[in-house]
């Protein structure tokens, strides 16, 4: 898709998604959710971290159980060497919030990776406003459930 045939309402979805994503990224990162805790280390957000302190308690909610329904794609490599879309897999997934963050994941690094085209679902306007509309509603959900408010919006 090129830049100038992006509709604003998806431009401004995109956005949107991405600071807020980016936000709870720097949210996780002020709350000691990260990769490596070693002095020195690179400062990277841990979803992983943040998954294994909440998956016990976390509970889907109407936004969480669209985006998994949703089900993202991510472009794997053919047998003839081409990118092809699927639906990203969840078989290391053991509960909601992992299927959750996957889905996140898989969002984040389309808008920023994905190739935008090439598949009827990819190519879909409004299903790409919904996956960024339900992401961003998540992205709040998560931030109030594990405390992180004031971080991710900037409060202090």
């Amino acid at each position: 898709m090129r830049r100038e045939d992006i509709d604003a309402q998806l431009k401004d979805a995109s956005f949107e998604f991405f600071y807020w994503f980016s936000r709870f990224e720097f949210a996780l990162k002020g709350n000691n959710c990260l990769k490596d805790h070693e002095p020195g280390a690179k400062a990277e957000p841990s979803w992983e971290e943040f998954q294994e302190k909440h998956s016990a308690d976390y509970v889907a909610s109407r936004e969480a159980r669209r985006l998994i329904e949703l089900h993202p794609k991510r472009q794997y490599v053919t047998r003839n060497g081409e990118p092809e879309w699927k639906p990203v897999g969840l078989s290391h997934c053991n509960d909601d919030l992992c299927r959750l963050v996957t889905m996140l994941r898989t969002v984040r690094n389309n808008l920023f990776h994905g190739g935008k085209h090439g598949d009827i679902d990819v190519d879909r306007k409004e299903r790409n406003i919904e996956l960024l509309g339900c992401s961003k509603a998540v992205l709040d959900q998560l931030a109030q459930m594990a405390g992180f408010t004031n971080d991710y919006e900037r409060y202090y």
